[in-house]
Formats: C-alpha cells, structure tokens, sequence
C-alpha cells in the first residue's frame, strides 16, 4: 500500500506537523514506514536496504556462479580431450609394440630358416667333398691303369 503526502498537505500548522510524527511513530509500531519519498511501505527502510543490497548480493552470486560453471565445463571439456588424445597415443604405443614383438618373431624365424639352410648346405658341401675324393680316387686308378696299359704295349 502506498500513500503519497503531497506538499499542499505539508502547509499546515505546527500542530498538525506534529501530528503526522506522532502518526508515524504509531505507523512505525504498526510496522508501516513512511520512505524517502513519503511513500507508505511495509517494511522498515533499512530493511528494504538490506533486502536490495542482499538481492544484488544474490545476482553477484549467480553471476559467479555462471561464470565457475562455465571455466569448469571448459576445464572438463580440455581433460576430456586430453584423455582421447591419451588414449590415441596408447593405442599407438601399444600396436608399435606389438609390430616389434612382430618383427622379433619373423627375425627369429628367418633365423633359424637361414641356420637350416646353413646346415643344409653344410652337408651338400659335404657330400661333394666326398663325391670329389671318390672322384679323384677313381682318377687316380684310371690313370694307373692307362699307365699300365701303355705300359704292356
């Protein structure tokens, strides 16, 4: 409720200025105050203060608040994208791994094909070398032989 005094009804004799203190102070008890504008209020100025001052308290609040919000979903946003970048690099370590475990293998492998090979041409070498002194063996009787048939003639 709001009630405006105008100034023709502040014109009045002292004893009616008295009056409008005396009514405030009866007001004030009532819990009615009078504000800066002489406008009827409910509440006490100081607490209309106080109730401004705690709403724009509040809005800071919320302002902040939003703001938090915001750097922490960035912040989340980045951690999120360092982990897929995390995982990405952990894939690709663990596939070099496996292509090094991969190629040990195959060496491993081609090792031991190259020593059978090795082994093989070992005892083909071997074989030769017992081919040719049979050979040379079997020259050498030819040769006598041939020899002794000249020889006779």
């Amino acid at each position: 409720v709001t009630i405006r005094i105008t100034p023709s009804e502040q014109n009045v004799s002292q004893e009616a200025r008295r009056e409008p203190i005396m009514a405030k102070d009866i007001l004030g008890e009532a819990g009615l105050h009078f504000d800066e504008l002489n406008k009827l209020r409910v509440l006490d100025p100081e607490v209309t203060q106080q109730t401004i001052e705690l709403k724009e308290e509040c809005k800071d609040f919320v302002d902040k608040i939003g703001q938090f919000q915001k750097i922490v979903g960035g912040l989340i946003e980045l951690v999120d994208q360092l982990a897929k970048e995390a995982e990405n690099e952990k894939m690709k370590a663990i596939g070099a791994r496996n292509l090094l475990k991969s190629i040990a293998k195959q060496r491993e492998a081609q090792q031991q094909q190259l020593q059978a090979l090795i082994a093989e041409k070992k005892m083909q070498l071997e074989r030769y070398r017992v081919e040719y002194e049979a050979l040379c063996k079997v020259e050498a009787e030819q040769n006598e032989f041939i020899d002794q048939f000249i020889f006779q003639k």
